[in-house]
This record gives structure tokens, C-alpha cells and sequence, in this order.
């Protein structure tokens, strides 16, 4: 399968008729904005502007957002007085900015390599990018990437093939850093959440809750370990794994994530997510705007629609 083959969608009804319990997400579902709930707001602000060279587009009663371009990418609420999780709980594995450039991508590389290099963790090859390791100040997980052409991807009985391959960052940075403007925070091209990565309590549920009533399509597994899916034939908009967290309950209150959203194309969409996650049985809080819910591990998501 290719990425300009049609996609089979999970459970499509044969009449062809729009049945919002089983149609897929639409294809132009992205991620908006996450929501990181910190300790520290000024260190974190620093860190995302001075390091992975965000713009700070707000700050106001304790909210901080960031992001690129008029587009924000993380909300940073400071709740001082929440604690840090405890060790294998579910909640945040990493927030994923994919960048329109691999020179773009380097820039980003090269200022957190020179301010904050002792929060840098590794780097891959994963075949459909190429991508960057980071964690923050308050332990939350970055990942910096860019991706390759789509008609680049391969698929097999519509799962795409991923890699963790070696990448050489001194190497990338040679071959890819514009030094005219490695030193600079001006001209910053645009950026977005390119996925969501989240540590979960087992997988079996994940796929429950996000393929088959959130309405994403299972792009890529690893047994019982990880699970990645997306809509619209890109290799994930979001991912599950165990890795640190099986067997993981509900999580209680505490620093780090606070909210993933989902952006949809239109109203008609929206409502049909509403609905389908109602078949499904969860309790879904709908104000015509946004459709909010909690993962089977409180993980908090909002689907609103795109502006």
C-alpha cells in the first residue's frame, strides 16, 4: 500500500453511508496544542523559547503559550502546587514538534546543543524521519523531527514501516545548519505538534479506546509493547507504549501532562466524534465547541475544530 492508495477504513459500512460508529477520523485530522502543567513556569518558558527557539505568543495569569507562526504547540500552566508523578505512571512519553525543514529542524538542534545541552537523550533514523531526543527541565519528553516525502513511505497491508536507525547529530548539524542563522531567533519558519506519544497501562485498551471509538486507524504495533495511529495515511499522530508504565492505573494529579487535543475539519465531523465515542459508552462533556474526555488512564483529550 501506498499513501496515495485509498485507505480501507476500520469497520466501513457497506451501504456507503456516513455511520459515525464506525468511520474513521477524517484524513485531515492534526494535533493542536499540549497542555504541560509545570512547576517552574519561567525555567520551562526559557527552555521552549531560549532552547527549542519557540515564539511566546502569551503569558498571562499563570498560562504561557508557544508556539510558531501564530500556531501555538504548548500551553505551559503553572500549577506550583502539584507534585511529580510517581515513577510508572501513565500520562506524557514525549511531545513531538515536526519542523517544514531539515535546515529548520537543525536550527532548534543547534541552540538546544549550545543552552541546554545536558537535556539532549538521542537520535533515529525511523525511516519516515528523522528525528531528535530531548527532556526538559521537569522531565517531560521532546521529540524534534522532519519528515520525509510521503511517496517515500512504505506500507504493507496498511501498516507503515518504521525503524530506529542510527543518526549522527554532529553529522546532521554539518550537513544541514544554515550558519547565518544558527545564532539568531529571527525568520522562524513555521512549526506544529506533528504527534502526540503517550506512556500507557497496556495496549490492548489503547487500541480500544483510540482506534476503535476515538476512530483512529492502526498504522504500526509492536506487539503488546507500542501502538501507533493516526488518520489520514500519515505514519502517527499519536502512539501508545508500556514501556515504563505497564499495568498503570488511573493517574492522580501531578506535573506534567495536562490536556493532548485533536483538531477536526468541520462541525459535521465533530458531532460525529461525539457520537461515536457516546456508542462506545464514554462520557464525553459536549459544548457544540470541543468534545472532551479522559483516556482509560485520565489522560484529558479535546477535539475541537481546526480555525
Amino acid at each position: 500500500m501506498t499513501d496515495d492508495e485509498p485507505r480501507v477504513p476500520h469497520g466501513h459500512a457497506a451501504s456507503g453511508l456516513r455511520d459515525s460508529a464506525t468511520e474513521p477520523l477524517a484524513v485531515s485530522t492534526a494535533m493542536g496544542a499540549v497542555t504541560l502543567r509545570v512547576a517552574d513556569l519561567d525555567a520551562m518558558v526559557a527552555y521552549y523559547r531560549d532552547g527549542v527557539l519557540l515564539k511566546l505568543m502569551s503569558c498571562d495569569h499563570g498560562i504561557a503559550v508557544l508556539g510558531r507562526d501564530g500556531v501555538p504547540i504548548l500551553v505551559l500552566e503553572h500549577a506550583p502546587e502539584l507534585t511529580w508523578a510517581r515513577p510508572g505512571s501513565a500520562g506524557l512519553f514525549h511531545t513531538a514538534i515536526v519542523f517544514d525543514s531539515r535546515a529548520e529542524l537543525a536550527r532548534s538542534l543547534y541552540s538546544i546543543a549550545r543552552r541546554y545541552p545536558g537535556t539532549y537523550t538521542g537520535s533515529a533514523d525511523h525511516l519516515v524521519s528523522v528525528a531528535f531526543y530531548m527532556t526538559d527541565p521537569e522531565g517531560n519528553g521532546v521529540e524534534l523531527y522532519w519528515d520525509r516525502e510521503r511517496s517515500s513511505w512504505s506500507w504493507t497491508h496498511g501498516q507503515v514501516e518504521m525503524d530506529t536507525l542510527h543518526l549522527d547529530p554532529n553529522a546532521f548539524l554539518g550537513e544541514h545548519l544554515d550558519v547565518e542563522t544558527a545564532g539568531s531567533r529571527q525568520r522562524l519558519a513555521p512549526a506544529r505538534v506533528g504527534h502526540v506519544h503517550l506512556s500507557v497501562g497496556d495496549v490492548a485498551s489503547a487500541r480500544s479506546f483510540y482506534v476503535d471509538a476515538l476512530g483512529f486507524d492502526a498504522t504500526a504495533s509492536l506487539g503488546n509493547q507500542a501502538l501507533f495511529v493516526s488518520a489520514g495515511g500519515y505514519h502517527h499522530h499519536m502512539a501508545m507504549n508500556v514501556w515504563g508504565s505497564s499495568g498503570a492505573g488511573l493517574r492522580a494529579p501531578a506535573l506534567g501532562l495536562g490536556l493532548v487535543r485533536i483538531e477536526v475539519p468541520s462541525n459535521d465531523e465533530l458531532g460525529a466524534v461525539s457520537e461515536r465515542l457516546g456508542h462506545y459508552g464514554f462520557d464525553v462533556a459536549d459544548d457544540g465547541a470541543t468534545v472532551s474526555l479522559d483516556d482509560p488512564w485520565a489522560n484529558r483529550i479535546e477535539l475541537s475544530v481546526r480555525a
